[in-house]
């Protein structure tokens, strides 16, 4: 079984975290999304980690903004891979997240994505489990040639319509 527990900081990313979801259900992972903040529920958030890969979860993805401590949190006490998402907020617009999630300590890796690229943390999670699972790969093939083509058929309206009218059909 491939599931992937999705971690939101708080319930106002939860629109965010969404676009994981999104991805995984595309691809037929099956997730469960939660809140939990490193700081004002660290007891929760350990309790949720305890056993968290004996019971089928292969892969984390957390979301936190401004000091983000959540993803590292969970990667000091998560044995796989977790995925930390950093979020824009604050005065820094997110650069204080991103900065937190990606500088970690030696031996607690985090992979991490854009700043508030839960998409791409979705895919990435297929990617992992796609390494040994057959079907996964063979489904992100699929998704990544739709995306090929997507860039092609836009490129060929481009050529044949020129850029003003192309640009204004995109309004």
């Amino acid at each position: 079984m491939n599931k992937v527990l999705v971690i939101s900081a708080s319930d106002s990313d939860l629109p965010v975290m969404q676009q994981a979801g999104k991805i995984l259900e595309e691809f037929g992972v099956e997730y469960e999304i939660t809140i939990s903040s490193a700081h004002r529920s660290p007891d929760r958030t350990k309790e949720l980690l305890i056993d968290a890969h004996v019971s089928g979860i292969k892969i984390i993805i957390c979301a936190a903004g401004l000091a983000a401590h959540l993803a590292g949190v969970v990667a000091a006490h998560f044995p796989l891979p977790v995925i930390g998402i950093p979020l824009e907020g604050g005065s820094l617009k997110g650069l204080d997240a991103l900065l937190a999630t990606v500088q970690m300590p030696s031996g607690i890796p985090v992979a991490t994505v854009g700043i508030g690229n839960a998409k791409n943390a979705g895919i990435l999670a297929v990617q992992i489990l796609a390494t040994s699972d057959k079907e996964l790969e063979k489904k992100l093939i699929e998704y990544k040639n739709k995306l090929a083509l997507g860039i092609e058929e836009k490129a060929l309206k481009l050529d044949s319509l020129g850029l003003e009218k192309f640009l204004s059909e995109k309004k």
